[in-house]
């Protein structure tokens, strides 16, 4: 997964920390799922992921209306009850306005 492509600030990010219970039947095809449904909503505007025992999900969003609509998109809705019911251990959810972005990208001859 490549780091997300993200417009200047301000916008907002979602960052949804989780750990799994044992052998979670079927997330792996869900959260596929609502990542495609995410990207395709209002104000989406990127997504990061990385799990190695705790999973870390962050996306973009151009503002908190786009995150409200989201969270209350009938499909996520009912993935977020299967997630409580079938596959996380924990998660938290936070939601933060980004003011600053900056980065680095080492010269193509050099990777």
């Amino acid at each position: 997964m490549l780091i997300a492509e993200t417009p200047e600030p301000p916008y907002y990010a979602v960052i949804f920390s989780s750990t799994l219970k044992p052998g979670p039947e079927g997330y792996g095809e869900t959260a596929g799922r609502m990542l495609d449904l995410a990207r395709v909503q209002k104000g989406y505007l990127g997504y990061e992921a990385a799990r190695n025992g705790l999973g870390i999900s962050i996306s973009y969003w151009k503002d908190l209306e786009s995150i409200r609509r989201w969270k209350n998109q009938y499909e996520h809705l009912v993935a977020q009850q299967k997630g409580m019911s079938n596959w996380y251990q924990t998660y938290k959810v936070r939601v933060c306005r980004v003011e600053r972005d900056y980065g680095f990208e080492a010269p193509e001859e050099t990777r």
